[in-house]
Parts: C-alpha cells; structure tokens; sequence
C-alpha cells in the first residue's frame, strides 16, 4: 500500500499519478479526509480515557453520596469512551479500504495512458524473414516434432490445457533449467515455493482477492493458487524485519496459474495464453535508494537469458494504466513471433517500491545517529521473469526450418543431450 503520510504531504503526484493511469484522483483526497476523521477519532478516545482515568483516581477517594455520584459519571463516560473506541475503529477501517484500493504511486517518466501507449525502450536483433517458405505456427510445429498436445490437453482438464511431451517437455525443462543456472551465478537463491498460498499473502502482494477474476479460489480451504512464484515469495519474508543492505534475491521455479478471464476468442490456438505454466521467477528485497538499480539489473538478466535462446526482442517502458496494482514501473521484453508477425511479451520486470512491504509488514531496521538501532521502515520488492513456458512458442516459431524441424539455440544445447535439431517425427 502507499504511505499515508507522504499522500498527505504530497497529494499532488498522487492525483498526477492516478490521472497517469488513467484512474479516479478524488480517492487521493477521500484518503485524506478519511485520515483527518481517523486521527479525530483517535484525538477524542484518547481524551475520554485520560478522563475516565482521572474520574477512576476521584472515586478511590470519594465516600457517601458524592462516591455515588462519581460512579454514575463513570458509568456514563464508560459508555462515552467505548463509543469513542468503536468511531476510532470505524474511521481506521473506513481509511483502511480506501488506501487499499489506490495503486502504487508511479515512477518519475512512466508513460501515460493504457495498454497501447507504452514507449519503446530498444529493439535487439531483427526479425526473421522467410524467403523461402511460408512459416508454420508454434502449435503445427509442435504437433510435426511431437512436442504439443493440445487436443488431449483439453480432454483431460478442458480448454487452454496443453501437454508438453516429448522434446516439448525436454525443451521447457531445458530453459527452466538453464534460467536457473544464471540466477545462481549471479547469486540468486534458488528457491521451489508453494503454489498455494493464504489469502493475506495474496492480498498483500497487491491482488484483490474480493474481486480478481484472474485468480483460481479454493473456497473449502479458502486458499488460493499463485499466478507467479512472486506472490510466495514475497510472502516469505512478511511480518519480518530483514537486513537488506545488500539485496536479498530469489529465484522462484513454480507452476502458476490464472484464469485468462476476459480472455474469451484471444489467443486460442496453442499455448500463449493457457491456464497452467512453469516459470522461472526473480524476487528481489532491498533498499529504496538501491530499488531503481536493482530494476535495471533484473532488466539485464532477462535480456541474458533471451540473448541465449537466439531471439529478436524490443524493451518496452509499460505505460502507467497497463502497470497493474503494485509496480511503480514495469519493463516488459517482447519476441518476435513470426506468424502473428508482432511482438508478444515472454518477460516483465516491476519494480514495487515499498508498495508490497507495506502490506506484509517487511521492513528493515535503521541505525540511529548515534550508531544504535534505529527505528524501522518498509523494504523495496521487485520481481522479474526468467523464463517460462511461452518461450516456447517464439522459438519453435524463429528458429524452424523448412521441414517442421527446429534448430535449437547453441546455450540450450548442452541441457538437452547435445541435441541440435528437434525433427520431425
């Protein structure tokens, strides 16, 4: 969540940063009034208990009729000073909802506007041409080398499921795996995290659990099922104080899953948008001052990883209505995908600010003047994708041959046997 104290301090860039998105400003001055009632509230309980402790001191004293009398003022400033604690409640709540339906405050030079108004960052590599056949999608190559099953995928659990088989699932092992491996040398701890998780962990990584269509509920348990590996593990530190000066990082690998809602007749044929993946995950924990840094590692270490599979990609800067609730700033890497000849995003990269740590209570502990502990402030999170099963598709796609036969990309190599071609079965 925001930081109530700077909103009110600073109310402008907070109304600017939700006209950026394309949302509702008056929230901005709803949290405010919101705030004043809460702190009148507090003000006027707080009152009443130094009175009602004052009038306990009297009582001890007093004898006879003027006892009496001193009790019956208790009584009725007992009843004062409960309804004075349930007003102070109510406007903390009231306050509550409301700076939990704000997002994140954006980043200085996010772009305006909504999906279509980000701006390019770069553009690595070229397209590939195809002047000597026609190419064939993701899902005809992977059916030719035996490496998708869509049609059994959806007898067994429906529309948007899929198998991987064969080379298939070679492949995204492979490039799970080799996504590790970079994390861990660059001192990523790799972590395998739980795909259910509390519904105050999901809440507190920024989704609404009341009212996200994207997320699979398990009411019995009343559990949830995480659409990245972020939301664990940002889950994982909460309610703690951390050292983070040096940045804490982990490499989440998960399954996830979402529910594509809104989705309806987009991307139907294979598997772009499907409702279960694996993906290889960043997380990282660290300082505010060192956050936008870390951002543009994560940036690096995605662009690493598609430097090794051999594919043409752009750098997005997401504009700030397409940011979703907890980034501040998101870079989205984009491949090109041949046959739909577009760009399609395999990794982003947010950075959250202290807007996830605020809501799972994550901080850090400050040194004093003196050198003593100080007092404590909420942490930077950011997370990144590494690689995930949607590669897939921009690589059967850039890297086929003529025959339905793919090259694999020379880092893959030595993760699937030495292979150097997936045939045609």
């Amino acid at each position: 969540m925001i930081d109530v104290r700077d909103l009110c301090e600073n109310p402008e860039i907070y109304r600017a940063s939700q006209r950026a998105r394309g949302a509702e400003p008056s929230v901005v001055d709803a949290i405010i009034a919101a705030d004043s009632s809460r702190k009148s509230a507090i003000t006027s309980f707080e009152a009443l208990r130094a009175e009602q402790n004052a009038f306990g001191k009297k009582v001890a004293k007093a004898k006879g009729e003027e006892k009496a009398a001193l009790l019956a003022e208790v009584k009725e400033l007992a009843v004062a000073v409960k309804a004075a604690a349930a007003a102070s409640d109510a406007a903390a709540a009231e306050q509550d909802v409301l700076v939990r339906s704000i997002p994140n405050l954006i980043s200085e030079g996010v772009p305006e506007g909504g999906e279509d108004d980000f701006i390019v960052v770069k553009t690595v590599g070229t397209p590939r041409e195809f002047p000597d056949f026609k190419p064939k999608d993701h899902l005809e190559i992977g059916e030719l080398i035996g490496a998708i099953d869509m049609e059994r995928g959806a007898k067994v659990s429906g529309s948007r499921f899929y198998f991987l088989k064969g080379v298939g699932a070679r492949l995204e092992m492979a490039l799970l795996q080799m996504a590790m491996d970079q994390a861990i040398e660059a001192g990523f701890t790799p972590m395998i995290t739980p795909t259910l998780v509390l519904p105050e962990t999901m809440a507190g990584t920024g989704f609404d659990v009341a009212h996200d269509a994207e997320i699979y509920r398990l009411a019995e348990d009343d559990l949830y099922l995480v659409g990245t590996s972020e939301v664990a593990l940002a889950g994982y530190h909460g309610n703690e104080i951390i050292n983070v000066q040096e940045p804490i990082r982990f490499a989440g690998w998960s399954s996830c899953y979402r529910r594509e809602a809104g989705s309806h007749g987009k991307d139907t044929r294979g598997i772009i948008r499907v409702h279960q993946f694996n993906k290889v995950e960043m997380f990282v924990y660290t300082t505010v001052e060192k956050a936008a840094e870390e951002h543009q590692r994560l940036l690096a270490w995605e662009e690493e990883m598609l430097a090794k599979v051999e594919l043409p990609y752009r750098v997005i800067d997401t504009a700030a209505g397409d940011l979703g609730m907890s980034a501040s700033r998101k870079f989205d890497c984009e491949a090109w995908v041949p046959t739909q000849d577009a760009y399609r995003e395999l990794t982003s990269t947010s950075n959250c600010t202290t807007f996830q740590a605020r809501r799972l209570n994550t901080r850090e502990r400050l040194v004093a003047d003196d050198g003593g502990k100080g007092g404590t402030r909420a942490v930077a999170t950011l997370n990144g994708t590494l690689a995930t099963t949607r590669w897939i598709v921009a690589i059967l796609e850039h890297h086929q041959n003529a025959d339905g036969s793919v090259n694999v990309p020379v880092a893959l190599r030595k993760y699937l046997g030495g292979m150097e071609v997936f045939p045609v079965l």
